[in-house]
């Protein structure tokens, strides 16, 4: 049974949210802003489970963050808790892609009074808001950044944003509109999500396989640590270092993602 109280105080929602859009907005919103994107436990030579007890367990309970097959996980229960209809269905990532790249993303489809929603509350390259699923259907991200919508002849649907390369994890060039990923609406099975989940965590061309990575999503902004570069940008003030105590990068992974590691653990992620 999932704990939608203790979910709400994770985020540090006071209540529930209303079944509309607004409310899934709002929802997402409250989400991102707790819980960090992070890949930890990929690097420390952990498994990856994605069961609904376990995300739990993980991003709630024991106050650690996930990548998209978690992060989504949590999302989709705490909708249907409130009584929203919603699923999961997977994308491909393009960010510096070369060639077509696997169906490693997974997000939602939020099915709201007759129009279908996409909803992602697990992609740690930027912060993109709940969108009708509409060709052309645009939304601004409350840092400033722009998303659109748009129809593809191969892949069914492209998220494209446009928006300061600073306020994302360092793919993004800034120039225009740039593909974020793609997706299609076909309904997804969990063997599906195990599949994708498990290249993902096991595959050595995978991106979290080759690096640790962790972002959070702020108010007016991004931050991100990438192996050992930490970037931070709040509205026009960016602070970028790289870390080189392993003290250091203990404490920033605590005050700004709020992931508490251990010493050992800490030594593991700062040689990898």
């Amino acid at each position: 049974m999932f704990d939608l109280d203790s979910y709400l105080a994770r985020i540090a929602l006071p209540s529930r949210v209303t079944v509309d859009a607004d409310g899934l907005a709002r929802l997402q919103w409250a989400h991102r802003q707790a819980i960090p994107f992070e890949n930890l436990d990929v690097r420390l030579g952990r498994p990856i489970a994605i069961d609904s007890a376990s995300v739990s367990a993980k991003l709630v309970t024991a106050k650690r963050g996930g990548y998209c097959f978690e992060q989504n996980r949590l999302l989709l229960d705490a909708l249907a808790a409130h009584g929203f209809a919603a699923r999961p269905i997977l994308g491909r990532v393009w960010l510096r892609a070369t060639d077509v790249p696997p169906l490693t993303h997974t997000l939602s489809v939020v099915h709201i009074d007759g129009q279908d929603w996409v909803a992602d509350a697990g992609f740690g390259g930027s912060y993109s808001p709940p969108m009708p699923l509409v060709d052309g259907a645009e939304a601004t991200a409350p840092d400033g950044a722009r998303f659109r919508l748009v129809r593809d002849v191969q892949h069914g649907w492209m998220l494209l944003r446009h928006g300061h390369p600073g306020l994302t994890d360092g793919r993004s060039t800034g120039e225009g509109w740039e593909p974020q990923y793609s997706f299609t609406i076909d309904h997804v099975w969990d063997a599906d999500l195990a599949m994708g989940n498990h290249w993902t965590s096991t595959a050595e061309e995978s991106r979290f396989r080759q690096a640790t990575i962790a972002s959070i999503i702020l108010p007016r902004g991004f931050a991100t640590l990438t192996d050992r570069h930490y970037r931070r940008r709040v509205a026009e003030d960016e602070t970028a270092a790289t870390i080189a105590d392993p003290r250091v990068y203990r404490m920033r992974m605590s005050l700004m993602f709020g992931i508490d590691l251990t010493p050992e653990e800490t030594a593991t992620l700062f040689a990898a």
